[in-house]
């Protein structure tokens, strides 16, 4: 399983338009550890990371491993579009 940077999970969180207590509520994780993940502060548990991760994607996104070209995020392209 690819680890997600703090930078992934806020673009996620942007892109699709959550607040960070949505998010948290999502992952059931608290908001204090998202926001010190997001700000850098510190890296949660493999577990936490796991659980933030499954809920951006059961949301909508996927991520992007690092490639040469830099990790991201995107939205996942919905059946049918081209």
């Amino acid at each position: 399983m690819l680890d997600i940077k703090p930078e992934q999970c806020l673009g996620a969180r942007a892109m699709l338009r959550l607040t960070r207590g949505d998010l948290a509520e999502a992952a059931q994780v608290a908001i204090a550890t998202l926001a010190d993940f997001e700000a850098g502060k510190r890296t949660p548990h493999p577990r936490t990371l796991a659980a933030i991760r499954s809920a951006l994607e059961s949301a909508g996104v996927e991520f992007i491993a690092e490639n040469g070209g830099g990790a991201g995020v995107r939205l996942k392209k919905e059946r049918g579009e081209a």
